[in-house]
Order: structure tokens, then C-alpha cells, then sequence
């Protein structure tokens, strides 16, 4: 059995060697997978799901073209796209995770997320996390015309960028104490998550026990695949063309 995960892609028109990347990616490396994990922050940022942009259109067609060969897709929202939905999934046949989930692999349970709920000491994050995952406010923005949901969308990201410059790699990165009480919360000895843009295996004690948390790298100056194969889980890139 493999197993892919993926997650911070961050897909864009304006990025599109990352985009090349993904569709090859999906045509000669998840059409041999039996699952695709994608852990978030697909895009750059998803605005609605009745946004059918020729863009969109590209990356919705892919997923379709997976799921119908047979390969299972999961998706875990973002940060950047958590406002991506049921009508998403009902198009491409990806079927939504919660926040947090627990998978089995192999017989081992194993808790995958994004992973921007564990970054508790980036309190004004948390804060505009929290009002915009209200469903009530979810709900009036999707009913907005989608030309000023663009405008809001845009506005927001470049403030965000200019906040992230002031922020310190400290704030941005987990907080050890959130992911021991989480992991212990779901009864599960792995981790598997994105969002910070570190990939790496970290192994620690939790409770006299041995836990391991791995991290998905972004997709910004190559691609970032986890696959699991053999029993065995392997941190690879993949080359822009």
C-alpha cells in the first residue's frame, strides 16, 4: 500500500511552475498511490466554491481524473482555503477531513491535520482563526458577489504578508506543549501536519512513550511529498521543470 501526503502547495496562476509540478505530480506519482492525503493550503487562497475560474477548473478536472482511477483523496482544510467545501468535493469526488482526524495506516493510528492549531503562541492568528471559521460568518461571505469577495481576499492577503514580516520563526512554529496535549488527546503515538513550511521527522517522549511528529514541506522552490510504502515513511522532493 502507499500512502501520499502533500500539503502547502499554495497553487496559483501566477506560480505556475508549482502548478506544473502538482499535475505531474498527480499523473505519474498519486495515480500509483492507493491514497492522497492533502493537508491544506492547496491554494494560494480559495475565495468559494462557485468560483469556476479556468485556474480552479485545471486543479478541480485533476483531482476528478485521480478519484475516478480509483485513488482515494482526503482534504484537510487551511489557513489558506478553509473556505473550500462540500461542492468541491462533490465535483472531484476529494472527501473533507475534519480539523483533526485520526487515520489508520497499517494498523497504526495516525493523527493528521494542517497544523495551524498548534501554533498557540501566535495568539493574533488564533484570534482571526477563531472569527473566521464562525459558520455564520462563513455563510454571509459565500453569498457576497464573488468580484468583491476577490477585493476582500486581496486586501486580507496583503495584510497578512505584512504582519508575517514582523512575526518571529519562534511564534510561527508549534508549540511543543499543544502538540504532546493533542496527540495524547487522540490516543495516537504519530503526527502528520503542514503549514509551517519545515519539513522534517521530530521524535520525542510524551508520557514515557515514544511520539513522532513529521512535517510537509511547501511547495514554493520544489515539491514536498511524504509517502509512506513498505512501512516505511519518506520525506521527498520533486524538481520544477
Amino acid at each position: 500500500m502507499t500512502t501520499l501526503f502533500i500539503s502547502d502547495l499554495h497553487l496559483s496562476p501566477l506560480r505556475p511552475d508549482i502548478t506544473d509540478c502538482f499535475l505531474d505530480f498527480m499523473t505519474t506519482e498519486a495515480v500509483h498511490a492507493e491514497k492522497l492525503y492533502v493537508l491544506g493550503d492547496l491554494f494560494e487562497f480559495w475565495i468559494g466554491d462557485d468560483d469556476n475560474s479556468p485556474f480552479n477548473i485545471l486543479i478541480k478536472d485533476a483531482f476528478k481524473a485521480l478519484t475516478q482511477q480509483g485513488v482515494e483523496c482526503y482534504f484537510t482544510q487551511g489557513n489558506r482555503d478553509f473556505l473550500l467545501n462540500k461542492r468541491f468535493c462533490k465535483e472531484t469526488g476529494v472527501q473533507l477531513l475534519d480539523d483533526h482526524t485520526v487515520i489508520n495506516i497499517d494498523g497504526e493510528s495516525v493523527l493528521v491535520m494542517h497544523g495551524d492549531t498548534l501554533c498557540i503562541d501566535d495568539i493574533k492568528y488564533q484570534e482571526f482563526r477563531a472569527k473566521v471559521h464562525q459558520p455564520w460568518l462563513q455563510w454571509v461571505f459565500n453569498r457576497i458577489p464573488l468580484f468583491i469577495r476577490q477585493r476582500i481576499v486581496k486586501n486580507v492577503q496583503d495584510k497578512i504578508k505584512a504582519k508575517k514580516q514582523h512575526k518571529t520563526l519562534t511564534i510561527m512554529d508549534v508549540t511543543q506543549s499543544e502538540v504532546e496535549k493533542v496527540m495524547s488527546e487522540k490516543g495516537v503515538k504519530r503526527l502528520i501536519h503542514g503549514h509551517t513550511h519545515r519539513p522534517d521527522v521530530h521524535s520525542f517522549i510524551n508520557h514515557d512513550e515514544k511520539m513522532i511528529r513529521i512535517v510537509l514541506g511547501d511547495w514554493y522552490k520544489q515539491g514536498s511529498i511524504l509517502e509512506y510504502k513498505n512501512n516505511k515513511y519518506t520525506l521527498h522532493n520533486k524538481s520544477f521543470k
